[in-house]
């Protein structure tokens, strides 16, 4: 998604988001992250502004079209609790940091984990993607099937890349 991002030409525009809508989106965003709301305070004190930026393909940075949200990979270093974790084995790693979305052997492998079936996730779940070995996640993805059908299937996309480490969106320091 972010693999070649400018800000110069890929932002379309810049516009404040109302209260209401703000109020609204912090509460999609306690509900969908592991996070406590001091924590959400810490990172988006409730008098801080909202600015909608929309860029190409319909991604809009700061809030959304209808969710889910998505922490940058600099935030996830900091709060890494705030999104449910799974892990590639080390021979997905290369390709993860080329912009792949996982594949269901790459989580399933020896290497790998998925949450345990009592704490199984749906389909379309942000994640933070850790690699083996690896203290910090390396990426923020989407699973695009629930972990029991990834471990049953194992073949095929497993989780989306949204971001990962070294793609544009991490290389930017400000918007």
């Amino acid at each position: 998604m972010f693999k070649k991002f400018q800000p110069s030409t890929d932002i379309a525009g810049q516009t404040p988001v109302k209260s209401s809508i703000q109020r609204s989106i912090r509460s999609s965003v306690l509900s969908q992250w592991k996070i406590e709301p001091e924590t959400l305070e810490a990172i988006w004190p409730k008098k801080e502004g909202l600015v909608l930026v929309k860029c190409r393909e319909h991604i809009s940075i700061y809030t959304h079209f209808d969710g889910p949200f998505y922490p940058t990979l600099r935030l996830l270093h900091k709060y890494p609790y705030i999104l449910p974790m799974v892990k590639v084995d080390r021979g997905a790693i290369r390709f993860l940091l080329a912009g792949a979305h996982m594949m269901c052997p790459g989580l399933t492998s020896a290497g790998g984990y998925l949450p345990p079936p009592d704490a199984a996730l749906p389909a379309d779940t942000p994640v933070a993607i850790y690699a083996e070995g690896k203290e910090h996640p390396i990426g923020v993805g989407i699973t695009k099937l629930g972990t029991q059908e990834i471990r049953a299937v194992n073949k095929g996309v497993g989780a989306e890349t949204v971001t990962y480490l070294g793609d544009d969106l991490w290389a930017l320091q400000t918007l």
